[in-house]
């Protein structure tokens, strides 16, 4: 891989470059087919800025940094970098075994033959806490809340209500009999 280190509005220094290269290097072992790294250290009064681009075959990844430092400033930056890479690599690794866009959610646990979803369905499974609420309660949390849908518990019993709001503004409320 082809590292190069650029200084700006300051003395180039054998110890910053192999620093920044180092770094870079260290970066570079999480990034597939690396291909090129460019490292630009700058100076202006009290700023230190780190700029660090790294290239691989069809990813790039940037970041800067501005700190008091600039040992610290390539520091922050490759930290954001290697950041960039893992989720980056994340979201592809999904995506290559078919577990959606790589955003944290697990796949539907399967269930029986019969519990099968229909080819190109996405389930996403949550778990709710269910608040003992009146109806009332339920409606004024659904619009301070800006809630579509709600399950709540009736107070003082063991009644499950499950409410929507539909697409003309008015409400639904779902009893579910033999629960």
């Amino acid at each position: 891989m082809r590292v190069s280190v650029t200084f700006r509005h300051m003395e180039a220094t054998p110890a910053l470059r192999e620093y920044a290269e180092e770094k870079v290097q260290h970066a570079e072992r999480l990034l597939r087919n690396a291909i090129e790294a460019h490292v630009v250290l700058s100076v202006t009064k009290r700023r230190h800025l780190a700029e660090i681009t790294l290239s691989g075959d069809h990813d790039t990844f940037n970041a800067t940094e501005e700190t008091g430092d600039l040992y610290s400033a390539i520091d922050q930056a490759i930290a954001k970098i290697e950041r960039q890479i893992r989720k980056h690599s994340t979201r592809r690794e999904a995506r290559k075994h078919g577990h959606g866009h790589g955003h944290g959610a697990a796949p539907a646990p399967r269930g029986d033959a019969d519990d099968e979803e229909p080819a190109g369905a996405k389930v996403r499974v949550e778990q709710v806490a269910i608040e003992p609420a009146s109806q009332g309660e339920a409606l004024a949390m659904m619009e301070r809340q800006r809630l579509d849908a709600l399950i709540f518990r009736e107070p003082g019993s063991k009644a499950v209500r499950f409410v929507t709001r539909r697409s003309d503004g008015s409400f639904l409320i779902l009893e579910p009999e033999g629960i």
